[in-house]
């Protein structure tokens, strides 16, 4: 058989659309740690399984017949129902389980099917920057335009400049995809911060997506969702994952909340993507989402104590660390290290040099210079993983 060598009708393979966007940096990163026998700090998942009994509730459903065949197309109803006491029990706010609550294949899908059920080729959509990769390519196939607010590090933490916010706002602006807690930086957007992004959506007409799969993880400041303000209700689209609460992120169970209409126009993109998934995996997160609270506290006591252990010994190692307020991350700027700019060339080179594996931020930016010398480790670890980290990296300024 001869060999193709040039694409049918000479046309490139991949829609163009997606042309610039190749295999992720995450897929890279976790290669090399697997090549190197590096200690993997790149991708944020725990290198250790959740509760056991959300785990059994599993293997209970499994055993049950619950979930194995096909189930609803907006998720079980069990979980459903579990998803409004959650959003009841933390935030006070209320959902309808049958048509305001639709369960994804994680908060990636939720995402995907929220842009491409909302815009139209050439609407705007403003996101924060830096931000998590699959935004960038979702915006793309959605047709959509991406306009990035940056977030600058200023007095070891970033920041959102509400007025460069409002000056992004065009007549073609269509949404405003949030997230908080924020990845990569650690940001945790304030009462007063979200309340100028709600007057802003509310004064200009515009739909809100929000991305707040590390709810539960925040160390500094609160969670608030910025569908409880004033007239957002009805043009926020909530999603969360059990993924990042739960350490059980092979699962792929995410979930929105939101108004009627906007979980109608989700759902019927979301219908011809995966149209369900993970049905026995339902039952057993509606079990996690009603844990005894002391489960979340302890969940975060146990991040923040990681967070202190990772950001305390890479200052000593040289970074100047931006500790973060909330997520799995801590991002640092490599340039105290001394010589060091490009973060690309300081990961790929990370692992011989000490045995680490990290993320260049500037894969998060369409400005890439804004991110050039910052990199993010992940501290969703075991403490023993985390201080072996802490003792190769300490070792870079002795090269």
């Amino acid at each position: 058989m001869a060999l193709m060598t040039q694409p049918p009708q000479g046309r490139p393979l991949l829609n163009r659309r997606l042309a610039a966007f190749g295999t992720t940096i995450f897929a890279e990163m976790s290669a090399l740690a697997a090549r190197t026998g590096s200690i993997n700090l790149g991708q944020g998942f725990p290198d250790t399984d959740g509760p056991d009994e959300v785990r059994e509730a599993a293997v209970r459903a499994l055993r049950a017949g619950q979930g194995n065949q096909y189930p609803p197309g907006p998720g079980v109803p069990e979980l459903r129902t579990a998803v409004t006491e959650h959003q009841q029990r933390w935030y006070g706010l209320t959902y309808d389980p049958d048509t305001e609550v639709l369960v994804t294949t994680g908060a990636t899908e939720a995402v995907a099917a929220a842009l491409l059920a909302l815009l139209e080729p050439g609407d705007e959509v403003i996101a924060l920057e830096p931000y998590y990769d699959s935004y960038a390519a979702c915006i793309a196939m959605a047709g959509g335009t991406r306009v990035p607010v940056t977030l600058r590090p200023h007095d070891g933490a970033y920041g959102l400049d509400l007025d460069e916010l409002r000056a992004a706002v065009t007549p073609r602006t269509r949404l405003i995809l949030l997230n908080t807690p924020h990845n990569p930086t650690g940001t945790v957007l304030t009462r007063a911060e979200l309340a100028a992004v709600a007057e802003l959506a509310c004064e200009r007409d515009l739909l809100v997506i929000t991305d707040e799969v590390y709810e539960h993880v925040v160390f500094e400041g609160e969670h608030i969702p910025l569908a409880s303000f004033p007239g957002m209700r009805e043009r926020t689209v909530t999603v969360s994952s059990a993924g990042k609460t739960f350490s059980f992120t092979g699962w792929k169970v995410g979930w929105i909340t939101a108004s009627r209409e906007l979980v109608t126009a989700v759902r019927s993109v979301k219908q011809f993507l995966t149209y369900v998934s993970g049905g026995p995996l339902q039952y057993a997160v509606a079990e996690a989402l009603r844990l005894p609270t002391a489960y979340f506290t302890e969940l975060g006591a146990d991040l923040r104590a990681k967070r202190d252990l990772l950001s305390t010994g890479l200052a000593e190692a040289g970074f100047g660390v931006y500790r973060p307020a909330g997520t799995y991350f801590v991002t640092t700027d490599i340039r105290p290290l001394g010589g060091e700019r490009d973060g690309f060339a300081f990961c790929r080179e990370l692992p011989e040099r000490c045995g680490v594996v990290a993320i260049p931020n500037a894969v998060f930016y369409d400005h890439r210079e804004q991110g050039a010398p910052f990199v993010r480790f992940a501290f969703c670890k075991s403490t023993a993983v985390l201080a072996e980290a802490v003792t190769r990296l300490k070792g870079l300024t002795s090269h």
